[in-house]
């Protein structure tokens, strides 16, 4: 279960079930999952990771969130000209003195 993992890559070592493994144990893939990342495989290829939550919360935190101008940059096809249209005919200025 365990892949191998060359010298200094990780100090955690690396725990791999393959779909069918994981869903007979789930305990067993938790209780590796507190020693380091247990890796879920799907046909022979890496699928999924499971870690604590403590690591996950560790992992995140690294990660500054977007701001919202950041996201707007980021979809496709969003970089255009906008003027927004003038109100002057539609909206006219109160007059008290009446």
């Amino acid at each position: 279960m365990n892949a191998p993992i060359s010298p200094g890559s990780l100090a955690a070592p690396i725990t791999t079930y393959s779909s069918r493994e994981f869903t007979r144990d789930v305990a067993a893939a938790k209780r590796a999952a507190a020693n380091g990342p247990v890796f879920i495989t799907d046909r022979g290829a890496p699928a999924y990771a499971l870690i604590t939550i403590e690591e996950y919360h560790r992992l995140k935190a690294g990660s500054k969130p977007r701001t919202l101008l950041e996201v707007m940059q980021s979809i496709p096809g969003g970089d255009f000209d906008w003027e927004p249209p003038k109100l002057n005919d539609i909206v006219k200025p109160f007059d008290f003195d009446e």
